[in-house]
């Protein structure tokens, strides 16, 4: 432990944690409070202990889902998206997921969903420059996680273990926005026709989701054919939603990011 961490009385420290968690994102609370981010950080692992006692659905004697399996199909896809899991020190590992700071509504979602996987672990907010790692520290993400590994996504084989399949078939819309907020988007195209004589604009929304992984790439398009969404690769890494009946689908279960 830092000793810039422990010149703090116990008041300062619980004050710090409870804007935390409020969702105020750790650059936010040391500007405010006049703590660096890094005494935060230490406080939430000394005054909030990783719990190792909780019951991991997976390392359990009967292996079972997460109890949110909505809410892991969404983390999943935010996961193979932008998400690395990575080892803090023995037996604790965390799981980051890049969120940009022009959708706080993302980041919402995403700090709910890790939350809601891993109820009694951490979960905090690490501002960097444009971006916010929604940071969650557990021992058990590398089981609930397993595609974690060394090296690049892209770089390597990434597959889903058969329970994984199994809450991606139950939850597919969850899994497709997790993907979509991670590395897709929503824009509005547009094209000129001439009509009567006349050069008229036209303008229509679609959906695209790029990604270097063709594994993550085959997995984001077999769950839209298990939806009945029409697509297209568009080149080596674009995939793209642009049929009106699909495009309502989209937007229905899935919409633009906030």
């Amino acid at each position: 432990m830092s000793r810039l961490a422990c010149v703090y009385d116990l008041e300062t420290r619980k004050r710090a944690l409870a804007l935390v968690r409020q969702g105020r994102s750790l650059n936010s609370v040391s500007k405010q409070i006049g703590i660096s981010r890094f005494a935060i950080r230490a406080w939430q692992l000394r005054l909030e202990p990783i719990s190792r006692t909780t019951d991991c659905p997976r390392c359990a004697p009967h292996p079972r889902p997460p109890d949110d399996t909505a809410a892991y199909s969404y983390l999943l896809g935010l996961y193979l998206g932008d998400g690395c899991v990575s080892r803090l020190r023995k037996g604790l590992w965390f799981l980051r997921i890049a969120c940009a700071d022009a959708w706080p509504g993302l980041i919402d979602s995403c700090a709910e969903a890790m939350r809601a996987v891993r109820p009694d672990n951490s979960v905090c907010r690490v501002q960097r420059q444009g971006c916010v790692m929604v940071t969650g520290y557990s021992k058990h993400w590398p089981c609930l996680l397993p595609q974690h590994g060394p090296g690049k996504k892209h770089e390597r084989s990434i597959t889903l273990e058969l329970w994984q399949q199994e809450i991606v078939s139950a939850h597919p819309w969850d899994f497709v926005r997790g993907l979509v907020h991670s590395d897709g988007c929503r824009i509005t195209n547009w094209t000129a026709k001439v009509v009567a004589g006349e050069r008229k604009r036209y303008e229509y929304p679609r959906y695209f989701f790029t990604n270097r992984s063709d594994d993550i790439r085959k997995l984001f398009t077999d769950t839209l054919d298990q939806l009945g969404i029409a697509w297209r690769q568009t080149n080596a890494w674009n995939i793209s939603v642009a049929r009106r009946a699909s495009v309502a689908l989209m937007d229905e279960h899935v919409g633009p990011k906030y």
